[in-house]
């Protein structure tokens, strides 16, 4: 048996995942006109690459929401695996920026470190509540897609423009 998607919910779905799509089309594009610069910079590639994981992660759990009468559950634990991946890359960038910070760029690092891994917990948030068959889980997927987006804007910003700086 499954329950239905409360109303409203598909189009943000739709939405968003066309936007994730083309920001990490965007970061793709910034990666390669820059790539040289970037693997110049000690923990940029490894940043650049839990952006985009963290872009993928909002494609695939507002695609999984989309797919038809699919209960809360199978979309808790469908949002929880896509998640797993996206903080594993999150958090393996933060110990590779981290290890790469020097003077005076070390608090600055931890903490850009740190935005890249709490950007992603919403969605495990999300899937836990929606293992237990509450669509309330939705609201954390929606914040942690805004927090995605604002940390994904910054992060192309800076492989487009900062690191040539």
């Amino acid at each position: 048996m499954t329950e239905t998607m409360p109303e409203g919910w598909s189009d943000f779905f739709a939405a968003n995942a066309g936007v994730a799509g083309a920001l990490a089309g965007l970061i793709i594009v910034a990666i390669s006109v820059n790539v040289q610069t970037i693997l110049q910079i000690p923990g940029m590639s490894s940043r650049a690459g839990a952006t985009i994981a963290s872009l993928v992660l909002i494609v695939v759990c507002t695609a999984a929401s989309l797919i038809p009468e699919q209960g809360p559950r199978f979309l808790g634990a469908e949002i929880l695996l896509f998640t797993a991946f996206a903080l594993a890359i999150a958090v393996e960038a933060a110990v590779v920026m981290i290890r790469a910070a020097t003077p005076p760029y070390i608090a600055s690092t931890w903490i850009k470190s740190i935005i890249g891994i709490v950007q992603v917990l919403p969605f495990g948030v999300a899937g836990i509540i929606l293992l237990t068959g509450s669509y309330l889980g939705l609201y954390w997927m929606a914040a942690g897609v805004l927090l995605v987006f604002a940390g994904s804007v910054a992060n192309a910003w800076v492989l487009l423009i900062e690191i040539l700086r």
